[in-house]
């Protein structure tokens, strides 16, 4: 009897708990995207490139965060097609700083973990929009995009919830 009770409960407790949940499932998987500025002194951490093998040595902190990205868009420019992110008000403010005081450096994009994509920093940057070109192939990039606009969608919709 005590057997059959206490099993019950821990069933009973678990549909419980799940019924309480507050979190809705996702119909996707959640992507994130954050961006690092390239080290000057060459010191940080090492990373590759994966198709090219460009080396960069990275700050460990990034400079923009997935909280900072309200948008992504597939573009096709001269070069071909690349990532465009639109930045938040205070995305903007911070990116355009930085952007005059790193020159010259790179400012590398990072996916889930890996890093696949980077570029220079030739000027300042007003409009809090970055164009960078990723290593990965076309056909996987419009897939690639969805799962970030949604995952920025949702960030977004969580900062103002807590607002």
């Amino acid at each position: 009897m005590k057997i059959v009770f206490h099993v019950s409960f821990w069933l009973v407790a678990g549909l419980l708990g799940g019924c309480a949940s507050t979190e809705k499932p996702k119909g996707y998987v959640p992507t994130v995207a954050r961006f690092f500025l390239e080290n000057g002194n060459n010191e940080g951490i090492p990373v590759k490139l994966p198709q090219s093998g460009v080396s960069l040595m990275l700050n460990s902190k990034p400079v923009i965060t997935e909280g900072d990205i309200v948008n992504v868009d597939l573009v096709q420019v001269d070069l071909g097609k690349c990532l465009l992110f639109h930045l938040t008000p205070a995305g903007v403010r911070d990116f355009y700083r930085l952007s005059v005081s790193h020159q010259g450096r790179r400012l590398a994009l990072q996916i889930d973990g890996i890093v696949v994509g980077a570029r220079r920093i030739d000027g300042p940057i007003t409009n809090g929009m970055i164009f960078v070109f990723v290593e990965l192939p076309d056909a996987a990039l419009p897939a690639l995009v969805d799962k970030l606009r949604m995952t920025s969608t949702e960030i977004q919709r969580e900062i103002k919830r807590k607002e």
